[in-house]
């Protein structure tokens, strides 16, 4: 594990070093979003095939209906149709979760990348980096004790929490676009609640906030930086 921690603490110091003629005392920081932007090009297939795995689904939900009808309160017979369909159809219906899942174990090491005072027994030099005065390791409590909300760090995170609150907008007026058909259709009707899950889970998006003034800056930036990317990607792909 010290090993491999070591490699990516290398990684991220290599692309600061390509990135300080550009952006200077702030190189580390940028290197993160660049990084964020290369995982996310990595994932970026997946994410399409999700797409198309919705819109799969999407297509099934008649199907689906009449099996609803067809079975009643049967609930395993109507699982198990439901199953088969889907097999029958090549369409999976955790298509949509592996992109999120994939991009978990980045967070995490940038995470303990940042929360760690030694890398493979050797002081962590990435510490040293700060974005206009808001240290990549520190959190916003932090910044709230060294210089308040008018301090560099105190900006930093301002701008952080105002995009996420506004990527988070974005997505729920967007959602409230795309999925008012689809809570007024038959299949949410057939399932008591479905309806009103599928207009709370976009609000999911303003919990952001809570991650972001919680974790490391470092880790911080790379979900803002992810949760934008999200938002542009899926207006694309979901059009």
């Amino acid at each position: 594990m010290s090993v491999f921690m070591s490699a990516f603490a290398g990684l991220v110091e290599h692309l600061a070093d390509l990135l300080q003629p550009l952006f200077h005392a702030s190189a580390a920081a940028a290197a993160i979003v660049l990084f964020t932007a290369l995982v996310r090009l990595l994932v970026h297939p997946l994410s399409r095939a999700a797409a198309r795995g919705q819109r799969a689904r999407a297509a099934l939900q008649p199907r689906i209906a009449e099996l609803r009808e067809k079975h009643g309160k049967n609930q395993e017979a109507l699982q198990k149709a439901v199953l088969e369909l889907h097999a029958a159809e090549q369409v999976s219906p955790l298509s949509g979760c592996l992109p999120g899942m994939l991009q978990l174990p980045a967070f995490f090491v940038l995470y303990h990348l940042f929360s760690s005072s030694t890398i493979g027994g050797h002081g962590n030099g990435l510490l040293s980096h700060a974005l206009l005065g808001a240290p990549l390791g520190g959190r916003w409590s932090d910044v709230l004790a060294d210089g308040g909300f008018g301090s560099g760090g105190g900006l930093v995170y301002l701008v952080l929490f105002a995009v996420v609150a506004a990527v988070a907008t974005f997505n729920v007026r967007r959602a409230r676009r795309t999925t008012a058909a689809a809570v007024a259709g038959a299949a949410d009707q057939q399932v008591p609640g479905v309806g009103a899950v599928t207009k709370a889970v976009p609000y999911l998006s303003y919990a952001t906030l809570v991650t972001v003034a919680v974790v490391p800056l470092a880790a911080a930036l790379y979900v803002v930086t992810s949760t934008t990317w999200s938002a542009v990607e899926r207006a694309v792909l979901y059009r």
